[in-house]
């Protein structure tokens, strides 16, 4: 659903840089922030830099993952 809404000249300018740094449009730069700000009020025991990480982790491709094996396994045994 799309609806219109007011926010002010500052945060739009902000948005429209930084969306155009990491490649969004201003819409999806707003609702990215407003994702991590929901998830750290909703988090408030986790650091910030966290929370962005773990979103942009949750986003990526699984299938391009590489599997964890630990380094200590052996094979046979």
């Amino acid at each position: 659903m799309t609806m219109t809404i007011s926010i002010d000249d500052g945060l739009y300018q902000q948005a429209k840089m930084q969306a155009q740094a990491e490649r969004r449009s201003i819409t999806q730069q707003i609702e990215w922030w407003a994702t991590i700000g929901k998830a750290a009020l909703d988090n408030p025991d986790l650091p910030i830099d966290f929370i962005h990480d773990l979103l942009i982790a949750n986003a990526e491709d699984r299938s391009l993952a590489t599997p964890f094996v630990p380094q200590g396994k052996r094979e046979n045994g």
